[in-house]
């Protein structure tokens, strides 16, 4: 039986493994580290997740006034509001310190794994994956109302992520129009599901439930053993069509920011 420790240590494990596929499958443009601080920026797109301060060891909390300031002054540079991204990894300390200044936590957000071994992926259907990224990323704007001057930045990141990348539609037989999407990257034994979206006028229908499935079989057939994805806690439709399928929590993160500094990010 593992020890209190043992188990911290391979729940750490766990965390930092699925922090780099992550890394991975959503790359920002420029990545500069500070210590074991990940400073992530992208000129071309608001996302949080691509421009954020990402701690990655709990240890790491050496002069943090001094090295605050110096990510300050990075983001300001590229324009964007200074934002630190607190998973499990980054030292306690950051949070308090934040919590007496007044910072705001925005959009907690949960990490969910899915073992693909333990799921009937049977019923799911088979489908190639689109190759026109440009159709791909219009009809996600359309689809989730993103602004259409992101569309060269979300292209970017499509194009430059490493790993193998799925893209997928589902069309509504009936209407013939876009009825959900989702993107899937593989990255050796784990993918990660992103971008998961429905038409809004042809919701509960069943469409988000069978293209994830068509993801998670295209995942299956590319070596993958395992899933993850990260979904908003309060998004409470998403968060129970995940828990149905099999996803199962692994840790939680939280993006904070000065107060007073605007959202301007349009996806986690």
């Amino acid at each position: 039986m593992l020890d209190r420790k043992q188990s911290e240590m391979l729940e750490f494990a766990q965390i930092r493994r699925l922090e780099a596929v992550s890394f991975r499958s959503f790359p920002a443009t420029n990545t500069h580290y500070d210590g074991t601080w990940a400073i992530r920026l992208t000129a071309g797109h608001p996302a949080k997740r691509l421009n954020s301060v990402n701690p990655l060891d709990p240890q790491d909390s050496l002069d943090l006034e001094n090295r605050i300031s110096k990510a300050e002054r990075r983001f300001s540079s590229f324009g964007r509001p200074l934002t630190f991204r607190l998973t499990p990894l980054a030292p306690p300390r950051l949070a308090d310190m934040f919590g007496d200044r007044g910072w705001i936590c925005h959009e907690e957000s949960i990490v969910m794994m899915l073992d693909l071994t333990q799921i009937d992926l049977s019923h799911a259907r088979d489908q190639v994956p689109l190759k026109d990224v440009g159709r791909w990323v219009d009809d996600f704007i359309a689809l989730s109302e993103d602004r259409k001057d992101l569309k060269p930045g979300l292209v970017e990141v499509i194009g430059a992520t490493q790993p193998e990348t799925g893209l997928f539609i589902h069309m509504d037989p009936q209407s013939n129009k876009t009825a959900s999407m989702v993107r899937c990257v593989s990255d050796r034994t784990m993918a990660g599901v992103f971008d998961l979206v429905s038409s809004k006028d042809l919701r509960q229908k069943g469409h988000a439930r069978s293209i994830l499935l068509t993801a998670l079989l295209w995942a299956k057939r590319h070596s993958a053993s395992k899933v993850w994805l990260q979904v908003v806690a309060e998004n409470k439709a998403a968060n129970a069509l995940y828990n149905s399928i099999g996803f199962r929590e692994v840790y939680r993160y939280c993006y904070w920011k000065p107060a007073g500094e605007p959202d301007t990010s349009e996806t986690t």
